[in-house]
């Protein structure tokens, strides 16, 4: 077995032995939950309370307790519409909460009439998720002084609430405080929450301003894919945390952190998000938990207690994202709105130093061209024209280990069983004529973080979900949808659910011409002489094609184009160094029948 095939050998069975690795322990995620199936009993019947602030009365944070406010949704409450450009829904006087919230510009499936992404609910519906706003009663108050989940909010400026007309609520407790709860709202995702509250009375009074994010169990399309983080997600002081609903503390061993100067706290989904962002320096407290006996997770931003004097009013400023983690969007937020660290909000992984340029290259790229397939194509030559020198380096290299094939042949000739003496002189001939016998690995082996770093970005990015390429492939993110199960849609019937057994082994058009481009790169050399390695190399191209076979389409069209670039640079550049690789001749000797071996 000569050197070059060796390496060769290694680098594709390392190659193999990763991305096997990474199939194994990165699965493709199930099929999602029908957001409109039936609600388990535990989701849809729990009224139980949430748990809410209480404020400090020492001036600090407000603390967090269990406070059974008997939270269950008013059938008939008052609501107040939202329409923006990007959201339309509702927001119930019941606790001035937002709880009615869907996402214009996006739906569920790429099927005709398919129902727009509904992110919040309220009480009552399959899946309550909301948000709460109000006042933890401090010195010289009681719980029922001040606004609570179920408090009835009276309308005062306002009827829908837009970008253009924010809406004003009031409530009086009787003792001589007056509540106002201003909320506005802006073309993409954000709300803005200024509470206010006003002393008319004769003494003064302590209380501290939170906001809650209350989720009714696990999401329905919940991926429990572990490339992909999905559940609590906060910031605190340019500090990033995630808690994966398995790992939310009870509530009476919450997780709470200080944030001193600038953070924010929410939930996360796999392309959805609902985080809210305290203003700077306002002293808040983060706190998730979950209470186990009802399934209800909470994210808890709770505000500096702060007093209020006779005569007095004192406000709070809170901003609540509720939308989708479009990268564009979220930078905006960063960048011009002072929400720091909120592109992190995007799961860019251990390996965000790829991920990141790799994603903004992409993003430009299809801003410039409007396809995200040709973008991805695009984006593999500029990668192949960044590695060019190092693979002109490697296939030079290749192509005097042919040349030098002869001289090693005798090599192994003088040697025999000696292979102390063999492998001094072939050390000996390599030195002579500066060649490195491993330099083919390498440029392989740097496609492997590349190659996990796009995964990366097609799984978790917002935009290449439902970006179409050409034909039928509508969606990058999902595997090929044809099959030769039903002959590529020639016949009526469906093909094999994903990620099924089936669809493991009835691929696609694009899985097919993925095995064909690997096999085609193969024979730019001949095959080996040594049996053993004649069977790697004739079942690794289509071991690859069905392993690859369920990932992501993006995925599939980027190792392809990998492949027949790699291809041609390795061919002209080979002939360029005096070898000119047979690529036809060996197509056919691999068609040639093998004489029969002689049992006398």
């Amino acid at each position: 077995m000569d050197d070059q095939n060796k390496n060769l050998i290694l680098a594709t069975a390392l190659s193999f032995l990763v991305i096997m690795t990474w199939f194994v322990l990165f699965p493709p995620p199930e099929q999602t939950v029908d957001p409109n199936a039936p609600a388990t009993s535990e989701t849809a019947e729990s009224t139980e309370a949430v748990t809410t602030p209480t404020a400090s009365t020492t001036g600090g944070t407000a603390s967090t307790v269990a406070a059974d406010n008997g939270e269950t949704e008013v059938a008939d409450a008052p609501r107040l519409s939202i329409d923006t450009p990007s959201l339309e829904g509702s927001l119930s006087l019941q606790g001035g909460r937002i709880d009615q919230l869907s996402l214009k510009n996006y739906r569920q499936t790429l099927k005709p009439g398919s129902d727009i992404v509904e992110l919040l609910q309220p009480v009552g519906s399959d899946a309550p998720y909301y948000a709460l706003f109000g006042w933890a009663p401090g010195a010289g108050l009681t719980p029922d002084q001040v606004p609570n989940a179920n408090t009835i909010w009276t309308v005062e400026t306002g009827d829908t609430l837009t970008p253009d007309t924010p809406v004003t609520l009031i409530w009086d407790n009787g003792a001589g405080l007056s509540f106002r709860r201003q909320i506005s709202v802006d073309t993409d995702f954000m709300f803005g929450i200024t509470q206010t509250v006003e002393n008319n009375g004769e003494n003064s009074s302590s209380l501290a301003p939170y906001g809650i994010l209350v989720r009714h169990g696990e999401p329905a399309d919940l991926k429990n894919f572990f490339i992909l983080h999905e559940g609590g997600i906060r910031m605190v002081d340019g500090e990033l945390a995630e808690t994966d609903y398995d790992d939310f503390e009870p509530a009476n061993a919450r997780t709470t952190e200080n944030v001193t100067e600038t953070g924010w706290t929410g939930f996360t989904d796999h392309y959805w998000m609902t985080t809210l962002i305290p203003d700077a320096n306002s002293g808040a407290r983060f706190s998730t938990y979950q209470n186990s006996r009802s399934g209800i997770y909470q994210a808890d931003a709770a505000l500096g207690t702060q007093t209020v004097a006779p005569g007095q009013s004192v406000s709070a400023h809170t901003r609540l994202f509720a939308g989708a983690k479009e990268w564009e969007t979220i930078r905006t937020y960063q960048n011009e709105e002072g929400v720091e660290g909120f592109l992190d909000s995007i799961d860019w992984g251990w390996f965000f130093f790829l991920t990141k340029p790799i994603f903004w290259l992409l993003h430009n790229l299809n801003a410039l061209i409007g396809n995200m397939g040709w973008s991805i194509i695009a984006l593999t030559l500029i990668i192949k024209a960044a590695l060019l020198p190092l693979a002109f380096k490697s296939y030079v290299s290749m192509a005097k280990m042919k040349e030098l094939q002869p001289e090693m042949e005798k090599i192994k000739e003088r040697a025999g069983d000696d292979r102390q003496a063999l492998q001094k002189e072939m050390m000996a001939l390599y030195k002579k004529e500066k060649v490195n016998p491993a330099s083919g690995c390498l440029p392989i082996l740097l496609q492997i973080p590349i190659f996990f770093s796009l995964y990366k970005v097609i799984f978790v990015t917002l935009e290449l979900r439902h970006a179409p390429w050409i034909g039928w492939i509508k969606d990058l993110s999902a595997p090929d949808p044809s099959t030769i199960y039903n002959l590529w849609g020639i016949f009526p019937w469906a093909g094999p659910e994903p990620g099924s057994i089936l669809a493991l082994i009835f691929i696609g058009i694009l899985p097919l011409i993925l095995g064909i481009s690997m096999w085609l790169q193969q024979k730019l050399n001949p095959a080996p002489t040594d049996p053993t390695q004649q069977m790697i190399f004739a079942w690794m191209p289509w071991v690859f094609m069905f392993m690859l076979g369920s990932f992501a389409s993006g995925l599939v069209v980027y190792w392809i184009a990998n492949n027949m670039i790699t291809f041609s640079q390795q061919y002209l550049i080979m002939r360029s160094q005096g070898y000119k690789p047979d690529v036809f001749g060996n197509i056919l000797s691999s068609f040639k029948r093998k004489p029969k071996s002689d049992d006398k």
